[in-house]
């Protein structure tokens, strides 16, 4: 399927603040706002530079999809972000995600380990590539099934673009309101991407204590 075409309306809504300290700000983001700006100038507006209206030493950590809603941090100073963007790496942030899915999954949870690699002739879709892919791996478990879709929680174990998006896929399940893998039927079935990032945990930068925030989406 070729990519559907890139139609950029960022909502025109308020900061949503989850958290502040003197050093994370954790914030809501609305489904259709890049988290980064864009290379041309009508994709200027973004979380990034909406936080730094606010909070001018604000720096994103992370990213979220155009189209994904729900909890992003930022760093309030480049020490800060150095900590988080370890704690990226190494794996030791726990995210989970809601999503709706396109039809009724069979099973009540399990394992997608399916590495992913840049589609080129298609970007920026990317694509399942098990000799060349870097490796991804998402656990996902059944919340409630439907008529036509089933509300899951995913789990991903590394952050690769697109991740959930072609992991459910893969599984025959693509998110409702996809615009990238969703199937006419499946895009069709839902004004936005229906995913958001419901939970987060991590260690704090300074006291090094857990600490975790949720965000129910809208959905």
């Amino acid at each position: 399927m070729q990519p559907r075409p890139f139609i950029y309306n960022p909502p025109k809504t308020e900061l949503n603040i989850i958290y502040k300290d003197g050093d994370i700000l954790v914030l809501d983001k609305p489904s259709g706002l890049l988290s980064v700006a864009g290379n041309q100038p009508h994709l200027a507006d973004c979380l990034e530079s909406r936080a730094k209206e606010k909070f001018p030493n604000a720096l994103i950590v992370h990213r979220l999809d155009k189209d994904t809603s729900g909890i992003i941090i930022l760093a309030l100073n480049k020490k800060v972000h150095a900590n988080i963007g370890l704690q990226f790496e190494r794996r030791k942030i726990e995210k989970q995600y809601i999503a709706n899915v396109w039809g009724e999954m069979k099973h009540d949870s399990g394992q997608i380990d399916a590495p992913l690699i840049t589609d080129w002739i298609n970007r920026p879709k990317q694509k399942i590539d098990f000799e060349k892919g870097k490796s991804a791996v998402t656990n996902w478990q059944v919340i409630k099934r439907n008529n036509n879709f089933t509300t899951t929680l995913l789990s991903p174990i590394t952050g690769r673009s697109h991740q959930l998006r072609v992991h459910m896929l893969s599984l025959g399940h693509p998110i409702l309101g996809d615009n990238l893998y969703a199937h006419d039927e499946a895009l069709k079935a839902a004004k936005r991407l229906e995913l958001h990032a419901t939970y987060l945990k991590l260690a704090h930068p300074t006291s090094g204590k857990h600490i975790s925030f949720t965000s129910k989406p809208s959905f």
